[in-house]
């Protein structure tokens, strides 16, 4: 019996390593290409050709030209990298203070039509930015905001916000009511119990919200390629676009030094906040 009992452990404890190294291998092969995408981004923008696509002539610093002179028919970079940061830092903003306003009041204020409200905030996340496009382009006129940063920003923040909102309100939940109970025995009143109390716990949920507002700012291509006309008020999305022109005659080179300078501060944004983003389940399916 204790042969058995040996024996089912052993085969126990071998089928665990077995699946463990078989979910290693598949995750392996589903980002290889991810990998040697980046890898292969790294290397041609520091390459003056490669041979076959894949094996670098000469190594240079030629594709980086853009960071140190105006390129000619194109902005100045550092300038355009200044709207790119403007747009994403007043996405995050302003999304962070609403969402963060807005969840608090589905998570905790019980009122008529509360649960309608709820269902609205998914319905709207829902709808594509592409099949709003004329709307959005009629109120940017008469509100005098097209070819603007600010009209950008409240258009991507407006479009962030439903889906912030549900996020927030899922860390909300799981503050227990008790701890602003004793807030307000203590003489607080509602709001500085929310600020003293309620917000430091749900920091986490705050950082996600951050982080995915700041990246679709950041990203952000379809709106900006329509509604902004001068060249002062470019972003590095439409930069990239720019640079690529008719892809039979671009440069491959400047592209992909571009691109990897256009990524650079998402990663390394994102590098910084990454551990607040394994708590995301955690306070997201509360709602």
């Amino acid at each position: 019996m204790k042969k058995n009992n040996g024996e089912l452990g052993f085969f126990k404890r071998n089928s665990e390593k077995i699946m463990t190294i078989t979910i290693i291998l598949i995750l392996i092969l589903i980002t290889l290409p991810i990998i040697i995408g980046y890898f292969w981004l790294i290397i041609r923008s520091f390459s003056e050709d490669m041979v076959r696509g894949f094996v670098p002539t000469k190594l240079t610093l030629k594709n980086w030209r853009f960071l140190w002179s105006e390129m000619k028919g194109y902005p100045n970079i550092w300038v355009t990298t200044f709207n790119t940061s403007i747009v994403a830092l007043g996405v995050m903003a302003i999304e962070v203070l609403i969402t963060s306003l807005g969840g608090y009041a589905l998570s905790r204020y019980d009122f008529p039509g509360r649960s309608s409200i709820m269902k609205l905030i998914l319905a709207l996340h829902a709808f594509p930015a592409i099949s709003l496009m004329v709307a959005v382009f009629y109120l940017l006129k008469v509100l005098n905001l097209l070819d603007s940063l600010f009209g950008i920003i409240l258009l991507k923040a407006s479009l962030e916000i439903p889906w912030g909102t549900w996020i927030m309100k899922g860390f909300y939940d799981g503050v227990p009511w008790e701890l602003e109970m004793a807030g307000l025995i203590d003489g607080y009143s509602r709001f500085e119990t929310w600020i003293k109390i309620v917000l430091p716990l749900v920091k986490p949920g705050i950082a996600v919200t951050a982080v995915f507002a700041f990246l679709s700012g950041w990203s952000e291509f379809v709106f900006i390629n329509t509604f902004i006309f001068s060249q002062k008020f470019w972003t590095l999305s439409k930069y990239v676009k720019g640079i690529i022109g008719d892809f039979r005659f671009a440069d491959y080179g400047l592209v992909t030094a571009v691109g990897l300078f256009y990524m650079l501060p998402t990663i390394i944004f994102f590098f910084f906040v990454s551990k607040h983003m394994i708590k995301l389940t955690i306070g997201g399916v509360k709602g």
